[in-house]
């Protein structure tokens, strides 16, 4: 799939930019990675709240073997079939992986305690 394909599949969601990365590429809006495209297979961001839906829709979870023979299970998911033929439907999944990638900044974000204003007890 070259660039110019990617950029039609996210055009509901506005400009992306896309970056060479493990053999692929990356896709990212805002700064933030919504898509992979590995093997001419592109795949959305996924996480606990989208992936009931993305399996339910006929998608299916990017796996490996790792090391000892463990599965190691990634946070893409293949596009659901019925979207490449329904640009409607695609947008719907294209925000679902771009609200996913929200989620991964805002958890990866960590939270400080708020600082506490005026003397201290002793003082």
């Amino acid at each position: 799939m070259d660039d110019e394909a990617i950029r039609e599949i996210f055009d509901s969601l506005g400009p992306v930019s896309i970056r060479r990365m493990f053999g692929g590429k990356g896709i990212y809006a805002d700064g933030r990675i919504l898509a992979i495209l590995l093997h001419d297979t592109l795949m959305l961001k996924g996480d606990g709240e989208s992936a009931p839906r993305l399996e339910a829709a006929g998608a299916e979870r990017w796996s490996y073997e790792g090391k000892g023979g463990k599965t190691v299970l990634m946070p893409y998911w293949t596009v659901p079939p019925a979207a490449y033929d329904d640009p409607d439907e695609m947008a719907v999944w294209v925000r679902e992986a771009f609200d996913a990638a929200l989620r991964a900044v805002d958890k990866a974000t960590p939270v400080r305690p708020a600082r506490q204003r005026g003397r201290s007890p002793a003082g």
